[in-house]
């Protein structure tokens, strides 16, 4: 019986469509034991009636199992499924509101950028103890991390730790390739893709059908339709000449061309503090959940594309080869970022793990927004591993978006506050010294 545990669960959506792609597995029936593990108890208690109505519905007979404590729920694992979010949604407000009262306009905030920065002093620490957990009580298990800033977490525990079984997985490169594929006619398996990069900033490399490249399939509709090319994505393709694999309100907050422009959001259609706003929905999410429970509604989900978590489970459980997209340490995986930052590249993963395929070079104008990229993220990292405050300065004064909007005065003060704000959810070295704001319950 094969032991995954699912440590963070708040995320009902998340754990209700993985959980719903391994029951389904008709070869897996029987044979799974689900732990759940959460510090917050409501949210443990309404996930694991999902997971049991889940598994009555699917008839797939697998164990659950509940545990407060995260040692226990991993020993003996066999796969970690990790969705971390530290300070919950109140934190995630505090990285809006005060940068917003400096002037500095975010979409997302989750990856780099103020929120991005913050977001990471704040999972790093947990993802650091996580892996070193794991190294100790169940060191040949995978760890599935859905968690962002995924470039910053699959970095920091590779360095910290040296525990390697280590895979973000992100939807962000299937739904793009399953949106271009559409855009130009063909169905999916008709096209043959490449992408590779970082994590919420890769591009499509390859993007082909018998033989010939569908990029100018891409720029015939496009220039047919107005409305296609009022986007972020599209400016950056056309002007980088790859199509970027993540939203456009991720990709705007990534360079410094457009938040700080509201002519330049306005025309591209970006809104400002759309996380917010998904967030919102989230939590509405998260009570018709309940509702549903309550009233004993159908909850599986059968959806026509895999999760990714559930793809890489699926392909290690059954043996049935599978390509999934994974962020992992760059070990030769692409040849011009630098060695041991976590990049994004397609891997085989099958019976034995997974296996990321090297995709050689990146074309030198998107390494370099890569490496821009990759700034904040080390400088992050460091501020953590090394306990070192002035590089959370740092991270933010070489960041684009924050670059492009504040002076060094201002991203100093701004990050001071954000420091005071959140006060215990930050990591030694890096929080304020006897200050409870923000503490940890």
């Amino acid at each position: 019986m094969a032991r995954i545990v699912f440590v963070g669960v708040g995320d009902v959506e998340l754990t209700r469509r993985v959980v719903s792609d391994l029951l389904l597995a008709p070869s897996l029936r029987g044979e799974l034991e689900i732990v759940l593990h959460d510090e917050n108890p409501g949210q443990l208690a309404t996930t694991e009636a999902l997971v049991r109505a889940l598994d009555a519905e699917a008839g797939s007979v697998a164990t659950i199992v509940t545990c407060p404590s995260r040692r226990r729920a991993l020993d003996g694992a066999d796969f970690v499924v990790g969705h971390i979010d530290v300070g919950g949604f109140e934190a995630t407000l505090r990285d809006f509101e005060i940068p917003h009262r400096y002037g500095l306009r975010q979409t997302i905030g989750d990856t780099i950028g103020i929120g991005g920065i913050f977001r990471g002093l704040r999972t790093i620490p947990v993802f650091v103890e996580l892996g070193r957990e794991m190294a100790e009580l169940c060191p040949d298990a995978w760890l599935l991390s859905c968690s962002d800033p995924m470039a910053m977490t699959g970095w920091a525990v590779q360095e910290a730790t040296g525990f390697t079984r280590f895979a973000g997985v992100c939807h962000a490169v299937c739904d793009t390739h399953a949106y271009l594929a559409d855009l130009v006619g063909r169905g999916l398996d008709e096209v043959t893709f490449l992408s590779a990069g970082l994590n919420h900033q890769s591009f499509v490399l390859r993007f082909e059908a018998e033989g010939r490249s569908l990029y100018p399939d891409l720029d015939e509709v496009l220039d047919a339709d107005p409305e296609l090319r009022r986007h972020v994505r599209v400016e950056l393709y056309r002007r980088f000449g790859y199509y970027p694999t993540q939203s456009s309100e991720h990709a705007a907050e990534y360079v410094p061309w457009f938040m700080r422009h509201s002519e330049e959001t306005a025309r591209l259609g970006v809104r400002p503090e759309e996380y917010l706003r998904r967030v919102g929905h989230s939590l509405h999410l998260y009570e018709e959940t309940r509702r549903a429970l309550s009233a004993g509604r159908s909850l599986l989900v059968r959806w026509q594309h895999q999760e990714p978590a559930a793809a890489a489970l699926l392909a290690m459980l059954t043996g049935q080869e599978k390509e999934v997209y994974v962020n992992v340490p760059n070990h030769g995986l692409i040849g011009n970022l630098p060695e041991g930052c976590c990049v994004e590249v397609p891997a085989l993963v099958d019976a034995d793990g997974v296996h990321p395929r090297p995709v050689g070079e990146l074309p030198i104008q998107l390494v370099a927004l890569n490496r821009t990229f990759l700034n904040v993220v080390e400088l992050t990292v460091r501020a953590v591993l090394d306990g070192d405050r002035r590089h959370v300065h740092h991270a933010a004064m070489l960041d684009p978006n924050t670059a492009a909007t504040l002076p060094l005065p201002a991203i100093e003060a701004l990050c001071d506050e954000l420091i005071e704000a959140h006060g215990d959810l930050l990591p030694e070295g890096v929080r304020p010294t006897g200050s409870r704001a923000g503490s940890r319950p």
